[in-house]
């Protein structure tokens, strides 16, 4: 009797491990970042942040079937910031890294549907003032902020997969020009995701 209860808990365990199984995983694909169509006024004048794509990268831990921690890269975001009437006067390139907490649907199917929230860090860098600014001091801030995330796993065979998410992403910077602040760049960018990934 003693021997069939143990032989009935380690079956019990083995069922239970692939529940509790722990994945690594990496995703590479198309990433683009879409600003909202009102990007605040610079300078009284009404400003607009055109849209970039590049090669994105996700770096995650899946810590249960349905809990996984995902941090977003990305290759450098090149922007162009126009203002009403003057045309384009900046050029600026960005990294936004983020980092989300997610929760999975149906994490055995082969569409696996997931939410997402964390935080965003953007690193602004290379600013240069271009157009009727050339020559002066442009000044564009980093940002923290909070983002939301709604997406679809495809699960592949032998642990690739194929994603498809959407991202909210709150990121308002300070602009200077000259050293004295001349408003807030709302960029508040919908983020758009086609990656290919493997779980290891």
């Amino acid at each position: 009797m003693k021997k069939l209860t143990m032989v009935a808990l380690m079956a019990a365990c083995m069922a239970v491990q692939p529940a509790l199984a722990q994945e690594w995983f990496i995703r590479a694909g198309a990433t683009m970042v879409d600003p909202a169509s009102d990007n605040g006024d610079l300078a009284g004048l009404p400003a607009d942040i055109d849209s970039n794509t590049q090669l994105g990268i996700t770096f995650g831990y899946q810590m249960t079937p349905n809990v996984a921690f995902e941090l977003l890269a990305a290759t450098p975001f090149s922007h162009d910031v126009s203002l009403q009437g003057l045309g384009t006067v900046a050029q600026f390139k960005q990294l936004p890294p983020t980092l989300n907490v997610q929760y999975i649907f149906n994490p055995e199917g082969k569409v696996s549907p997931y939410i997402g929230a964390g935080i965003n860090f953007t690193l602004v860098y290379d600013v240069e003032a271009v157009g009727a600014l050339a020559g002066e001091n442009l000044d564009i801030g980093n940002s923290w902020g909070l983002d939301g995330q709604l997406g679809l796993r495809f699960n592949l065979a032998n642990n690739w997969d194929v994603t498809a998410d959407i991202r909210y992403i709150g990121i308002d910077a300070d602009v200077t020009l000259n050293g004295v602040d001349i408003g807030t760049a709302e960029v508040n960018p919908m983020v758009y995701s086609l990656l290919v990934g493997k779980r290891f």
